[in-house]
Parts: structure tokens; sequence; C-alpha cells
């Protein structure tokens, strides 16, 4: 199902280029769009990880500098027959973190240096264990390629849009009619690649959170790590890209204006809910 979900999803944005291409230059312009489709579909398979790291400065590091997460990670992924995965330190006071890579042998876990401090060990747990979740169920692989390839369809509307804003159309009517378009594509395609994102994401977050509480047998931690997160992000919010935003647990704030819209992320009051065996709409109302 996730090998049908990625290959649908590089397809989708696949198009998505070659529309902005053949928008933008015609048939020119939708064989350019196609051979770049072709190099980033490259690119986000075995590399998205590595994009998705280094977008947010995280730092490998060694048992010795982080032992605790080691040995919490250690022990889930050996209870649940997996591969230790890599470890990453992001260098913020935002407390989050994420899971990313192809697959199980090739994943790698961040974390903020603001989850750290802010969680116990019972929390922490929670969190990892939800992390791994998303590598067990397969996430990374298609989280990461959304990721890259989303990136990359917003960065291409963005340039089509200041393209027309100086006059790169060739002739008066050309010009103008491509800035309409261009200025079109700007606002459309960002929105386009998070409405894809958006309908592959909320459902993960709901399974590895499931995941997360049954490996770790303490669903009450990882809902009050959830809440911790929630409310002290809101303090100090991590600034992320819209197109990296729905690999991490809790959505960081972004730049794009519509995110909110778009959420890739059901709300903490949720997954808390799920996670206590209580009735949502009602849990939601008390709190």
């Amino acid at each position: 199902m996730q090998l049908f979900k990625t290959a649908f999803l590089m397809t989708a944005l696949t198009l998505l280029l070659m529309l902005i291409g053949n928008w933008l230059g015609g048939e020119t312009g939708l064989i350019l769009a196609f051979a770049f489709a072709a190099v980033m579909n490259f690119v986000s398979y075995f590399y998205s990880d590595k994009i998705a790291l280094k977008t947010y400065n995280a730092q490998p590091v060694t048992r010795e500098q982080l032992p605790n997460v080691y040995r919490i990670l250690e022990g889930l992924s050996g209870r649940e027959n997996l591969p230790m995965p890599k470890v990453y330190l992001i260098p913020t006071d935002s407390p989050n973190a994420f899971a990313t890579g192809r697959n199980p042998q090739h994943a790698s876990v961040a974390v903020t240096r603001g989850i750290l401090a802010l969680l116990n060990d019972e929390e922490l747990e929670g969190v990892l264990a939800h992390e791994l979740g998303h590598v067990r169920n397969r996430d990374i692989l298609i989280s990461s390629i959304a990721a890259t390839l989303a990136g990359a369809i917003m960065l291409i509307a963005r340039m089509a849009g200041w393209a027309a804003l100086f006059g790169g159309f060739g002739g008066r009517d050309e010009r103008e009619g491509g800035a309409l378009g261009a200025l079109a594509l700007m606002i459309v395609a960002p929105i386009a690649a998070l409405m894809i994102q958006l309908a592959i994401s909320r459902s993960r977050e709901y399974a590895a959170d499931a995941s997360g509480a049954h490996w770790t047998g303490n669903p009450q931690a990882l809902a009050r790590a959830l809440q911790k997160l929630d409310a002290y992000a809101k303090q100090r919010p991590m600034l992320a890209s819209p197109s990296t935003a729905h690999l991490f647990i809790i959505a960081p704030r972004t730049r794009q204006m519509l995110a909110g819209l778009f959420s890739t992320h059901p709300p903490i009051p949720s997954r808390v809910a799920r996670l206590l065996g209580h009735d949502e709409a009602a849990y939601i109302e008390r709190n």
C-alpha cells in the first residue's frame, strides 16, 4: 500500500511539474519540466532524508553525547526488530522531532535540543516510539519525497511569478498572458502540493501515535508529551518550510499564509483523546 502511495505521489507531483512547464514554455517547457521531474524523483528517493536533515542543520550525535536517546531507541528497536536508526540533533530550543529515510535500513531520527530539555524519559520514549512508528509503517519515504518534490514545485512557482513581474515572457501579449498564468501558478502550485501532502499525512500521525502507545504500553506518557510540546512550541515556535512541516511530530509554524488551512497534522486534542480512549468531541469540548 505504501509503495502504491509513493508511486502515486511521485506521479502526481511529476504531472504537476509538467503542467507548470507546459504553461510557462509550451512544448519546450514540457520537455524541460519532465527532465527536471526525472532528476527530482531520483534525488528525492535517494537523498530526500539528507536534504530534510540539512534544512534544519541537524547534526549527527554519538552515544556519549545523547545516551538517553540511544538507550531508548535501542530498546524500542530491539523490541520491534527494527534496525537502529541514525540519531541527529537539531540546534533549536523549540521542542520537536521527526524521522526520515527511504526504508528502515536507512532511517534517521532527529530531535531538537528543546525537546530533550522539556520531556522526562517516559515522555521522550513515547515521542521516539511515535517516530519509530513512522519507520515501521514505512511513512518516512513518502514523507521525505513529499517534502522534496513539494519544495521544488513551490520554488518553480515562485520563480515563475518573479519572472512574470520582471517581464520574462516574450512579446507584450505573451508577457501579459504569461504573467497572469505565472502569478496564478505562484498561488495555486504551493496549495496543490500542500493538498497532496494533506491527503497523505494526517492519518499517518494517528497511526504513529497508536504504534508508539502500543510499543511503550504507556499511552498517557505520549499524550502528556504531545500536550507539553503543543503548549511550549507556542512560546518558542519553530519556523519551518511548508514543504517539510509535515515531517515533525507537531506542526511547526510556517511562512506560508494559507498553510493553516492545509495543516498536515490532526489537532493535538484529537490525538490526545484517541490515545486516552476518550470520545473526541466530548474531550475537545471539555478541554
